[in-house]
């Protein structure tokens, strides 16, 4: 019997996609426009093709990283929240991360509420805490004037290249892993990429409770004089290996943090170390940033959703300017920016 709502969408290639060589990375479904009954044209068709083809569609999402949906018809948050919830995976709590966020549906919430000429670099997404989401899903409400790209990168790819390019500095990540340093405010920072304070970050004003989830956690911490947290991981791994094929993936925050958390509070050069607090090599540093931007497929927001793998990719939200609203959520299926979101139980990242 022929699956008709398999015929709904087709593959389609778009300018902004990155040749690989053996691939077009991101993946782009759209809806066909066949004239007949059978057409995705609201979103009860949407959240039916979704449940009847979610098989497939992580299926393609294994081969390839990330989905780009363009043309189906979303048109808000709620919208965004409704496709999620269709794909049935369990919403991970956005504990541990760093970016000042807005919750605006259960699944929903803003990327980032920093100023939006603040760079956020290449990272995976909550890298930096034992639990991570295993899928991303993001969204455009408004598309920017100017500016608005998410580049995303294949985490698999990234790997052989830094083993290529810089095999020793590979092995030491391996033998010794990062530790990640921060100063978490006394208060949601607004004017800062990494300013969520401490009280939002563990979802909780009592300190003795803060405590205890970091404990779990395995992070130490230090209570600042003015009321601000230093936190500092356990030896996290920079490198993973996929259980499902167990090939190595690069799976950090390494350039975002030494790039990028730099306020009043945090040294980037002191927030990223090695496992025995000995620095990143900046060549290194220069080389690992070089590669990203060269792997990079930077995705041009429409009013549009992008599904990615956590396992697979990493990804940074460019510059917007202009007026944006944009959706991102995630989700976690595994052990373990730009737009709103929200994490979901699945593995996920920036870095596909």
């Amino acid at each position: 019997m022929v699956n008709q709502k398999a015929d709904l969408v087709q593959p389609i290639n778009i300018s902004d996609q990155k040749d690989l060589g053996d691939t077009l990375f991101p993946f782009v479904l759209s809806p066909k426009e066949n004239g007949t009954n059978q057409s995705i044209s609201t979103m009860d068709d949407v959240c039916s093709w979704v449940r009847d083809q979610k098989a497939e569609i992580e299926a393609h999402l294994f081969r390839n990283g990330a989905i780009l949906f363009r043309g189906f018809p979303l048109k808000d948050a709620q919208d965004f929240d409704k496709f999620i919830g269709a794909f049935g995976k369990e919403a991970l709590p956005y504990v541990g991360g760093a970016a000042p966020r807005k919750v605006i549906t259960p699944r929903v919430f803003t990327a980032n509420e920093a100023p939006p000429d603040e760079p956020i670099p290449f990272h995976h997404e909550m890298a930096q805490v034992p639990t991570f989401p295993s899928a991303l899903f993001f969204f455009c409400e408004t598309a920017p004037s100017s500016g608005g790209q998410t580049p995303l990168v294949l985490s698999n790819r990234v790997y052989r290249r830094m083993v290529e390019q810089f095999p020793q500095f590979v092995r030491d990540l391996e033998e010794k892993k990062v530790v990640y340093t921060r100063v978490l405010p006394n208060g949601d920072d607004p004017l800062s990429p990494i300013g969520r304070g401490w009280q939002s970050t563990f979802q909780s004003e009592d300190r003795a409770e803060v405590e205890r989830k970091c404990q779990a956690q395995g992070t130490a911490i230090e209570w600042l004089p003015d009321g601000c947290l230093k936190t500092i991981s356990k030896p996290m791994e920079a490198i993973k290996e996929d259980p499902r094929n167990g090939n190595k993936v690069w799976f950090n925050s390494i350039i975002a943090v030494y790039r990028g958390w730099r306020d009043s509070r945090n040294d980037p050069l002191k927030a990223i170390t090695f496992g025995d607090g000995s620095p990143m090599p900046p060549e290194v540093m220069d080389g690992l940033e070089a590669i990203l931007e060269d792997l990079a497929a930077d995705v041009s927001w429409q009013p549009v959703t992008h599904f990615s793998s956590r396992r697979l990719t990493a990804f940074t939200p460019s510059l917007d300017v202009g007026e944006d609203d944009n959706d991102d959520d995630d989700d976690d299926d595994e052990d373990d920016d730009d737009d709103d979101d929200d994490d979901d139980d699945d593995e996920y990242g920036d870095l596909i």
